[in-house]
């Protein structure tokens, strides 16, 4: 009698406590908070989206907002949308604030990229923010990428699953280049550090750049290698950004090709990435913070891909 009470009390405590369960799960995954750390694009002033960039494709795709200082780029069945920067860019920070579209969205990828591809077709350089979209709801992957004199032949992926829902509201990520390393960041987060040195020298981007953010079908392989296509039933997909952060060296579009002529913006005085002390390593808090994001967040790096790549990468073991 005393064993069949206490199977009945503990049935009820189980049962209470799953009701309690119930509503917390019900409203998605429950994120930790992130570390603190020093919060880079306040040293910046944003910028509205029409002052920065300018329509590179789907022009009716593409919705400013707040008279200009937010857009709205969109995917649908009759196109992708793209903007380009308006200055061309050698060293530098860029960031954008930017929120995904919500629902099913397999096959989509939302794109924050430096590139010169348009200039040096066979040896360009490359540093990639890639988001890409899921076959279920609220996982969205995070990618990051880098190519350097035409080396395309070696993609050096890393992926991320994100620490909140990237389709509730904004978030900044964040791109530092210069001749010391180059810093991704999310929320300020740096979640990748590529540091300029021997290793990497052939492959490290080193020719000036236009900033370019797209949304597009990537159905052939951004969900699990292409299984799961866009399914167009849920578009629109539109993404949002703004709080545009970019400071750097101006490099004249007549003369893309050339670094000598590259000059400093006047609002880098009192804060520089290209040559001020402060860029040129992480502090403390950001390798605490780097740490963090790649041990709990980072499920994909190429330099542990033994399958992909028989001989490792020289600058994964530097």
């Amino acid at each position: 009698m005393t064993s069949l009470l206490q199977t009945y009390l503990l049935t009820c405590i189980i049962i209470y406590a799953s009701s309690l369960l119930l509503p917390v799960l019900s409203r998605g995954p429950v994120y930790k908070p992130p570390p603190t750390v020093e919060r880079l694009t306040e040293r910046f002033h944003p910028a509205p989206v029409t002052q920065k960039m300018s329509t590179l494709y789907g022009g009716s795709n593409i919705q400013m907002k707040s008279n200009g200082a937010y857009a709205d780029i969109i995917l649908d069945k009759t196109s992708g949308s793209g903007l380009i920067s308006k200055d061309i860019y050698h060293h530098g920070f860029f960031s954008a604030a930017i929120k995904l579209p919500m629902g099913v969205t397999s096959g989509v990828v939302l794109a924050f990229y430096m590139s010169n591809s348009d200039v040096f077709p066979h040896n360009h350089d490359e540093i990639d923010f890639e988001l890409l979209g899921h076959e279920k709801r609220k996982e969205w992957v995070l990618q990051t990428n880098i190519y350097g004199n035409g080396s395309v032949k070696t993609g050096r992926e890393e992926k991320f699953n994100l620490w909140f829902d990237p389709t509730q509201e904004f978030h900044e990520y964040s791109m530092l280049w210069n001749t010391h390393h180059i810093v991704f960041l999310v929320d300020n987060i740096p979640i990748r550090e590529v540091i300029h040195n021997q290793a990497s020298s052939s492959v490290y981007p080193s020719k000036p750049m236009s900033i370019y953010t797209t949304i597009w079908d990537a159905s052939d392989w951004a969900t699990h290698g292409g299984k799961y296509p866009v399914n167009y039933k849920y578009a629109p997909f539109v993404a949002s950004l703004g709080e545009l952060r970019m400071e750097g060296c101006l490099t004249p579009k007549t003369n893309s090709s050339s670094i000598a002529s590259c000059s400093k913006s006047p609002s880098l005085s009192t804060s520089d990435p290209i040559d001020g002390n402060d860029y040129t390593t992480l502090t403390r808090q950001q390798t605490i913070g780097l740490n963090w994001a790649r041990t709990k967040h980072m499920f994909y790096s190429y330099c542990k891909d033994t399958s992909r790549y028989k001989i490792v990468p020289p600058e994964c073991n530097a």
